[in-house]
């Protein structure tokens, strides 16, 4: 397919992500019976390849430029020239006979290329059947043994089949990434520890409070009282839907940790009913102060670090 600028960098993340290594390379040349005598058909193709290279990219070309869809990828007429020369240097590195690392990772980049622009798995996976049509056409032209052919043919297949395989891992490597960081994104949005004053900080919780995202805020937390020597967070509920048990124990973990670091803690946003839920359920909240308003809390707060709230004039 295409190879656009390879500037980006992100292929290597990938092979990371995907555990590219020489043992999984093995174990995809053994899967894909990619064998030494495979790789040595292909150089022994590398004449063919040369000479049919331009008018089978030409071909492949005519395919996706037939197409509405895939005309918007090439912009102007310079553009097309050059990812077709690209094109031509990546058909022929087929030929090499070599798979290793190297080859792994020029691969990987192409794929991280058509991630990038946006450019579908079916656009991929469509254009890559033209490029083995392609092929197979010329090399029938060109055939006086046609036993010796299919072997040849065989073998291209095997390595296309694998360049295909990685393209699509890129694809599923670069979704995993991008769902990573949205979700650190969204975890940061939903643990928003705020600066109210002078080592006076106020986390809002909003949402449900499974173990999971419990062990976040308490991250959160414990860092940001670190990072702020904070003596005092306020921790205001007016947002969790339900508390029950494992709530309260959630709040109680969290204060004892916020507490071993000189800190303490303000539970706030306690409706009747939170209240009467906790009292039902025996949870013991000795260990924080407890008030029902945001705004008292943010009072009790300045006051346990010697400041007071006063109306102006007094």
């Amino acid at each position: 397919m295409v190879k656009l600028d390879d500037s980006h960098r992100d292929h290597r993340k990938y092979m990371a992500i995907l555990k590219l290594d020489e043992a999984e390379l093995r174990s995809r040349r053994a899967f894909f019976q990619i064998s030494d005598d495979d790789l040595a058909r292909l150089v022994k193709l590398r004449p063919f390849a040369e000479k049919h290279t331009t008018a089978i990219v030409e071909d492949f070309y005519e395919l996706l430029m037939s197409h509405g869809e895939m005309r918007k990828f090439f912009h102007d007429e310079a553009q097309l020239r050059r990812v077709k020369r690209l094109q031509a240097d990546y058909f022929l590195q087929l030929f090499t006979g070599k798979l290793d690392l190297a080859y792994v990772e020029d691969r990987l980049r192409v794929g991280a290329a058509h991630e990038r622009i946006g450019l579908s798995p079916k656009f991929y996976l469509g254009a890559y059947r033209r490029y083995l049509e392609l092929i197979l056409g010329y090399m029938s032209r060109d055939a006086e043994d046609q036993a010796a052919m299919q072997a040849d043919f065989i073998s291209v297949q095997k390595i296309v089949y694998f360049d295909v395989a990685l393209a699509i891992d890129t694809y599923i490597a670069a979704n995993l990434d991008a769902i990573g960081r949205h979700q650190a994104a969204i975890r940061e949005l939903s643990t928003p520890v705020i600066r109210v004053y002078e080592k006076v900080l106020l986390l809002p919780l909003v949402g449900a409070l499974d173990s999971h995202r419990a062990h976040q805020v308490m991250e959160a937390v414990l860092l940001n009282v670190v990072e702020a020597q904070a003596r005092c967070i306020i921790i205001d509920i007016a947002g969790v839907p339900v508390v029950d048990t494992r709530v309260a124990d959630h709040l109680l973990k969290t204060t004892a940790a916020v507490r071993l670091l000189g800190a303490q803690t303000i539970l706030t946003g306690i409706t009747a009913q939170v209240a009467r839920t906790m009292v039902q359920l025996g949870v013991d909240v000795s260990s924080m102060h407890t008030v029902s308003r945001l705004s008292d809390g943010i009072e009790m707060a300045l006051g346990l670090v010697g400041k007071e709230i006063r109306e102006k004039g007094v």
